[in-house]
């Protein structure tokens, strides 16, 4: 069962095998500008297959919406395979990096929720800490949740990057076609 949003409109990952060419990326990401379609977190590059990426899509959308996305892209004559990766059966993880405020005072709270985490303190400076995670969107949810008090300086975070469980590829039988 695919997560919701605030509206209850369910999250749904897509993955989508395309030939690694100039404007690949651009088609695929006017083709949602162009239908009003909102993508909430988009993550490109290369694929185990030279000449061909993979780019994660997370929209929210109901099942009539995600078939009319679906066949939208498949039109695209760079798309190679498109699979909706459901969360039960695929790894879903994101990456963060978040700069929080930690002065003396304050910077063994910090690091002490940091490593509650299982997170990563990789720069630091007199009056800061560059924290590194990665993880399920909610974890990294709960962990700027415990970090806002402490003053949030910056963020920069991922898309979301999702590979379906088991041996199964998507590019196993894509090539054979």
């Amino acid at each position: 069962m695919a997560p919701t949003n605030a509206d209850g409109v369910a999250r749904r990952t897509l993955s989508v095998l395309v030939e690694d060419v100039p404007g690949v990326l651009s088609r695929v990401s006017g083709l949602f500008a162009r239908r009003a379609f909102n993508i909430h977190s988009l993550a490109v590059g290369p694929s185990e297959i030279e000449g061909l990426s993979r780019i994660t899509v997370v929209v929210d959308a109901d099942a009539h919406l995600l078939e009319q996305i679906t066949k939208q892209l498949n039109k695209l004559i760079n798309v190679i395979k498109i699979i909706e990766l459901e969360p039960a059966q695929s790894v879903q993880r994101e990456h963060l990096l978040i700069k929080v405020k930690a002065d003396a005072a304050t910077r063994l709270q910090v690091t002490q929720a940091v490593e509650l985490f299982r997170a990563k303190i990789v720069d630091v400076s007199t009056d800061s800490l560059t924290v590194e995670a990665t993880g399920a969107a909610d974890k990294l949810d709960a962990l700027l949740s415990v970090l806002e008090p402490f003053g949030v300086r910056e963020i920069v975070r991922s898309g979301t990057l999702a590979i379906s469980r088991g041996a199964k590829s998507m590019t196993d039988k894509a090539l054979k076609q």
